[in-house]
Order: C-alpha cells, then sequence, then structure tokens
C-alpha cells in the first residue's frame, strides 16, 4: 500500500491507522503549499486534488477519508463488532471531517476560499470558528462515559476525532472539552500515534 499525504494534514489521520493495522505500506508526501495536489503525478492517482489518497496492492486508489478508514479497519479488525456502535462511531467520524473539517477548519485554515476580499476574512474565520467549537461540543457528547468513539476499544473512526483534536491544541491552541480532552490525551499515548507524529515531523 502507499499512502499520499502531506505532514499534519488530515491524511495523518490514515497515517496513524495504517500504523494500527501493523501491514507494510509506503508514504509518497504531496506538497501542497507548491499545489502538488492539483498537478502531474498527483493528478493521475486522484484527480480530486487532496489528501489522504491510498493505493491498494492490487493498483486501485481509494479516496475520501472515512472509506479509506473503513477499508482499512475491515483489514485488521478495527471496526466496532456490535451494530450500534459501529453506526455511531461512523456518525462521529462523517462529522468530524464532513462538518468540522470541511466547513469549520477549512474556513479558518484556507479563509481565501471563502472570501476573495480580505475584508470578510475575519467574519469567514469567525463563522469557522463556531462550527469547530460546536463539533467539539457534540463529540464531547458522543464519547461520555467512553474510552473510544464506539466505546472501551480503539477503532478507524477514533483517527478522524484525533486529526480535529489534533488541529485544535497543536495549531488552533484550543482547549478542549473534557471528554475530547481525555480521548486526545489517550490516543497521543498509542504507539501507532507517537510513530505516525515522529515521522511526519510533528511531534
Amino acid at each position: 500500500m502507499k499512502l499520499y499525504y502531506a505532514p499534519g494534514a488530515c491524511s495523518i489521520g490514515i497515517h496513524v491507522l495504517l500504523e494500527e493495522v501493523g501491514k507494510p505500506y509506503q508514504l509518497e508526501p504531496v506538497n501542497l503549499r507548491e499545489g502538488a495536489q492539483f498537478k502531474p503525478p498527483f493528478t493521475g492517482v486522484s484527480p480530486k486534488g487532496k489528501v489522504p489518497a491510498l493505493e491498494r496492492d492490487d493498483g486501485s486508489v481509494l479516496t475520501e477519508y472515512p472509506v479509506i478508514a473503513r477499508w482499512l479497519g475491515h483489514q485488521a479488525n478495527l471496526l466496532p463488532k456490535d451494530a450500534e456502535a459501529d453506526i455511531r462511531a461512523m456518525e462521529a467520524m462523517e462529522y468530524a471531517v464532513g462538518t468540522m473539517h470541511g466547513q469549520g477548519f477549512a474556513r479558518l485554515f484556507r479563509t481565501e476560499r471563502f472570501a476573495p476580499s480580505v475584508a470578510d476574512h475575519d467574519a469567514v474565520k469567525a463563522a469557522g470558528r463556531e462550527v469547530v467549537e460546536k463539533g467539539f461540543a457534540v463529540l464531547d457528547n458522543a464519547l461520555a462515559g467512553k474510552s473510544y468513539i464506539a466505546g472501551n476499544d480503539f477503532s478507524a473512526a477514533d483517527t478522524a476525532l484525533f486529526y480535529v483534536e489534533f488541529w485544535a491544541t497543536k495549531r488552533l491552541g484550543m482547549r478542549l472539552p473534557a471528554n475530547c480532552a481525555a480521548h486526545f490525551d489517550r490516543m497521543m499515548t498509542r504507539p501507532a500515534v507517537q510513530r505516525t507524529l515522529q515521522q511526519e515531523g510533528q511531534a
């Protein structure tokens, strides 16, 4: 397998999951700052122009964070066995990726995409932070009484929660609500996370 990634981007969660799975894989960095995601050779891998992308051993490529996480979870029994826990974990992952990342963090990190005029940037960032803060309140409630999002056991969905928690604490200096903070601390102690942070220069 080969993971197309950018250090510290959302692909860090898939990188963690690959370390958890424990099967051989390669890393292929994509320089987002230079726009490499929009040019060959990466567009030949994925025309969507974003990371993560995972090339499987048969040469086929998976894109979209929840899809890659779900497939990797199947490879190493890292999906909840209980049907209700599984669907709730998927719900949390989709929310972290689609809403918190796509509508919240995107406004904070890629403000110009939402407002070409610099005069509007503060309003865009404020709207993005509101989405993020609301998101953590939702996830905090979902984590109540649990070690991980599906219960007591780590699952693939936890990597999505991890990367938004990582961005909030390490890039924005935000204080997480109690359950999210405990989840983040728990994730940070996992050897797979520590290896990933070292490999991506984020430790």
